[in-house]
């Protein structure tokens, strides 16, 4: 337990508005030396904002910055990092066409002489080894060629990584969120490691076992205010979720009685590159597929392999419906950054959209208007730009051009990625709505819980399916043990 310590950071009557929008509206928030302080909230509640006026990224419009007791008046990024703030934000900061040791270099201008290429990749690796024992990176590996899980863990290493400045105070705004289970474990273990040591931690996450078991105190903010503040003993998950403003999730209802596979039309058979136990991936007509095992082993290989021979005639890949895909990584895979946000939902969707040879833009409007009232795209106008949504509002956006193409089959590379609670129970609604329907689902998911709510489950190893669950059959402890089956 935490005692009574200096404040390392406060923030003061914070406010920060972009145009009509409100973003912070007087916020109050401090950190002491060695503690762990989660924050939460659902998507647009003003968590990531706050996070970049701490960060110096941002400059509030009105409210105090304090850094051990010393007002800021012009605060800036040099001055955060100079402090020893370091951030990992949701929409990863690496230079995708540098190396891993060139990226560690540009955050550590003090690595110099003529062999700081050695020294940056000693540094990086050195630190990954520390926080994820195995995983497999190369100080000489582009940025551009990691899988999002490896570039995340990049980034959370570099963020604690130490040459001529201090490390005080780590921002992780979803840091698990593109990990699995065994590597987030490992990160959630270094980081109470690190606070121990007296560095303080800010964690942000939606999964909320995850704050609860790990955060010394915790905020809870809502629409641009701080609205709970607490010991994390003071609150369990349905406290939290009602601070939030949302209900606590019902209890699971009894999955309906379904076809038995193989009585509805068959929509995908694929079979992975590598072969053992499991030969093919099947989906029937209305069936939710899940795809488990540790990230970066073949299951968004074989999801893009899908979208491929959706397309175009391959002898490994069988569809016979048309495809959407939700990409995992939006910034690279998802979203046009320099559209508006009806542009990016309506983007599939031209078909319908069309009036004679152009694009009406009422009817784009209108569905980009549907779709923000159905899954609550938290904006005030679907003619703004994309990029003004936060993270979890542009999963949503790429979400609902999905939903809202003619595609009976929707492909989803671990879709919930720093999307709130209650906005996620809403959307595993829609998704048993449009399965009973009779659209199939394959989902890529690095959530047990996510995975529960698939009729069946595979589970990758290698680029090598090495077992298929059942609901019933289904724990995590099984998807861990077929996870560390070694293909042969």
């Amino acid at each position: 337990m935490v005692v009574a310590s200096p404040v390392v950071v406060e923030l003061e009557g914070v406010e920060k508005h972009f145009g009509a929008v409100r973003a912070l509206g007087g916020v109050d928030l401090r950190v002491e030396k060695g503690e762990c302080l989660g924050l939460v909230g659902h998507n647009g509640a003003g968590k990531s904002t706050l996070m970049h006026i701490l960060a110096g990224t941002s400059v509030p419009d009105r409210g105090r910055v304090v850094l051990s007791g010393d007002e800021q008046t012009r605060y800036s990024p040099s001055q955060a990092k100079k402090f020893g703030v370091r951030c990992v934000f949701q929409e990863l900061s690496l230079c995708s066409n540098l190396t891993v040791a060139e990226n560690a270099r540009v955050f550590h201008p003090a690595l110099r002489g003529f062999n700081w290429r050695r020294k940056a990749g000693a540094l990086i690796v050195d630190k990954l080894d520390e926080i994820f024992p195995g995983h497999g990176i190369d100080a000489s590996d582009l940025v551009q060629d990691l899988a999002i899980g490896r570039r995340q863990m990049v980034e959370v290493a570099r963020a604690f990584t130490a040459t001529d400045e201090p490390v005080r105070l780590v921002i992780l705004d979803e840091p698990t969120s593109s990990l699995d289970a065994h590597t987030a474990g490992q990160l959630l273990s270094y980081m109470r490691r690190a606070v121990e040591e007296g560095i303080s931690c800010i964690f942000i996450s939606h999964l909320l076992g995850e704050v609860l078991q790990n955060c010394d105190r915790i905020v809870v903010m809502r629409d641009g205010k701080t609205v709970a503040a607490d010991r994390a003993e003071a609150f369990d998950r349905a406290k939290l979720v009602t601070a939030m403003g949302g209900q606590e999730q019902r209890s699971e209802a009894r999955a309906e009685e379904r076809l038995a596979r193989g009585q509805s039309p068959l929509r995908v058979r694929a079979r992975p590159k590598r072969q053992m136990g499991v030969a093919e991936l099947v989906a029937h007509e209305g069936e939710v597929i899940g795809l488990a095992g540790l990230a970066g082993h073949g299951q968004t290989d074989l999801l893009l392999a899908i979208s491929s021979g959706a397309m175009r005639a391959r002898p490994d890949i069988e569809v016979t419906a048309s495809v959407a895909l939700v990409a995992g990584d939006r910034q690279a895979d998802g979203i046009f950054p320099h559209w508006s946000i009806s542009e990016n939902i309506g983007v599939c969707s031209l078909g319908k959209l069309r009036h004679g040879l152009l694009i009406s833009p009422s009817r784009e409007m209108a569905l980009a208007n549907f779709w923000r009232d159905k899954i609550r795209i938290r904006t005030p106008d679907v003619r703004n730009n994309i990029l003004s949504l936060s993270g979890g509002n542009q999963q949503k956006a790429l979400f609902a051009r999905a939903l809202a193409s003619n595609a009976r089959i929707v492909l989803m590379d671990d879709p919930m990625r720093g999307v709130d609670v209650a906005t996620k129970l809403e959307v595993y609604e829609l998704i048993g709505e449009e399965a009973k329907a009779g659209r199939t689902f394959l989902w890529y998911t690095t959530e047990t819980d996510e995975l529960r709510k698939c009729d069946h489950v595979y589970v990758f190893r290698n680029g090598a399916i090495v077992a298929d669950l059942t609901r019933d059959e289904l724990t995590e402890e099984r998807v861990i043990q077929s996870s560390f089956t070694e293909p042969s």
